[in-house]
């Protein structure tokens, strides 16, 4: 059995910066074990699936370790590939996830996707999780992931955290944020127990990063960019509990899996 994968680089301009996730069109779903194992050899931050349902698709998305039930980049990734490549008509496609019904609507040359707010609330005992990053944060808050706040683009940029120790906390994963100098704000986010050290762009952290910058600093539009190794723009706004984030996508490779009889 052969199967088509895409790798696509999402919240990108151009090929080798944003979030590459390979995304796999199915007719239907294979064995969770199967779907797991293919995750795991992509070893990509995610790997996304996605099969027919109802006027729409299903959709699910894998690390290398685990399923989770969000991801924006992959999500990004899984729209690119049907309006790009597989000739999805209209300006819109709605995923049935485990975290509800998102959709995915081409604005121009960028893809916006309807994501759930997650505003974070202030967190007590975050003695492990500054140890951890090495560096004492200005405020902790938590939704899915811990949100560590700093004082400054530059220290965001040059934490070294100590992945081991951040792989021991409760949550997800932790976001790490800061005002920005050419931007609203800036971030990274580390999830060691889900097997991704550091995930170059993280859609679903904009979903906890939005409500609190909007609060913060007064405005519901705002200019994001995730400052890993390959770094990353994602346009928010926030509306009410619902958060758009708004990104470009490029393929950089389609392949063939060849699947064990």
């Amino acid at each position: 059995m052969k199967i088509r994968q895409y790798q696509i680089d999402a919240f990108a301009a151009r090929v080798f910066e944003g979030n590459p996730a390979a995304v796999c069109p199915l007719r239907r779903w294979l064995d969770d074990a199967l779907l797991q194992a293919i995750a795991a050899e992509n070893n990509l931050s995610e790997t996304a699936f996605f099969v027919p349902s109802g006027a729409g698709y299903a959709l699910r998305w894998f690390t290398p370790a685990s399923e989770v039930d969000l991801c924006g980049h992959a999500t990004l990734a899984a729209a690119h590939v049907l309006f790009t490549h597989l000739g999805h008509p209209g300006p819109a496609v709605s995923f049935d996830t485990r975290s509800g019904m998102l959709t995915v609507t081409r604005r121009g040359g960028l893809l916006e996707m309807d994501f759930p707010a997650r505003p974070p609330v202030p967190s007590a005992g975050a003695e492990t999780l500054a140890t951890a990053l090495g560096r004492q944060p200005l405020e902790v808050l938590r939704a899915d992931d811990y949100l560590a706040v700093f004082d400054s683009e530059a220290t965001v940029r040059a934490l070294t955290p100590d992945f081991s120790l951040l792989a021991t906390l409760d949550l997800r994963g932790v976001i790490v944020t800061a005002p920005g100098v050419s931007d609203d704000f800036v971030s990274r986010f580390f999830a060691p127990r889900l097997g991704i050290p550091e995930d170059p762009v993280t859609g679903s952290a904009h979903c906890t990063l939005a409500p609190y910058w909007a609060g913060r600093l007064g405005k519901r539009r705002l200019s994001a960019r995730q400052v890993s190794k390959r770094g990353g723009s994602v346009a928010c706004e926030l509306r009410d509990d619902r958060v758009l984030l708004s990104g470009a996508a490029v393929t950089f490779m389609e392949a063939e899996i060849t699947l064990p009889p």
